[in-house]
């Protein structure tokens, strides 16, 4: 039995949608919270993470999926490691996300990250019914750095996101 890990969760800025990452499986979630008392599944993608078809991990029962994800990629290049760190834009149609970590982490579930880097990857968000896409137009690439690869955890939205007091 391989539990999740959700590493993030954050709420948009008008309290309607609650999502969070879960690092190990590989999916970011979204529910809308509106009626907090009763939350609903409204948007789900999944980047990378541990469950893939092409990885060691064999799903035997999961009430949520129908089969094992497929590995993703973005600009030919495969997405390492799980969704971690997320940042939300202002107006809530643009989440961030990261795929390393922590180093000791990443070496130990996902040793391919380590060596490739990871990526920054922009998930375009329904404001309106709920739903997640990967935008599979903007990616950045931390393995292409000079004296890479790198493994970034976290990145800030420029002026803040929804989650911050230090609006500009």
């Amino acid at each position: 039995e391989m539990p999740s890990l959700i590493t993030d969760c954050l709420i948009s800025l008008d309290d309607k949608f609650l999502y969070f990452s879960n690092w190990l499986h590989g999916d970011i979630r979204q529910y809308d919270i509106t009626d907090c008392k009763r939350p609903k599944l409204v948007g789900q993608v999944f980047l990378g993470g541990s469950i893939c078809n092409d990885g060691g991990v064999k799903v035997t029962e999961d009430k949520e999926l129908s089969s094992q994800p497929d590995p993703v990629f973005v600009n030919d290049k495969k997405i390492l490691g799980g969704p971690q760190m997320i940042q939300l834009s202002l107006d809530g149609k643009r989440l961030y996300v990261t795929t390393s970590l922590f180093s000791a982490w990443d070496k130990q579930f996902y040793p391919d990250l380590v060596k490739g880097g990871s990526m920054l990857l922009m998930v375009d968000v329904d404001t309106d019914k709920g739903g997640l896409t990967l935008n599979s137009k903007f990616s950045v690439d931390f393995g292409a750095e000079p004296d890479g690869p790198s493994l970034a955890h976290e990145v800030r939205y420029p002026g803040g996101d929804c989650t911050s007091d230090i609006w500009l």
